[in-house]
């Protein structure tokens, strides 16, 4: 399970690297994907829900 989520969280993230500034929609695409990860990981949905709003919060319109 944990090599599952580690792998998913990874490609969430090489996505991201070189975009330079990131903007909202890339942060959304990508908190989306994180948010199905954590959920099939068994995460609990308001954990789930707090983690990606805090996430999504400080992400946007931070270089990469």
């Amino acid at each position: 399970m944990f090599e599952s989520l580690s792998e998913r969280l990874g490609g969430v993230f090489d996505k991201l690297r070189g975009r330079g500034a990131l903007n909202e929609n890339d942060v959304r695409q990508a908190m989306r994907e994180v948010r199905i990860a954590l959920l099939e990981a068994d995460v609990a949905l308001p954990v789930v829900r707090e983690f990606v709003d805090k996430v999504t919060e400080a992400a946007v319109g931070q270089s990469v």
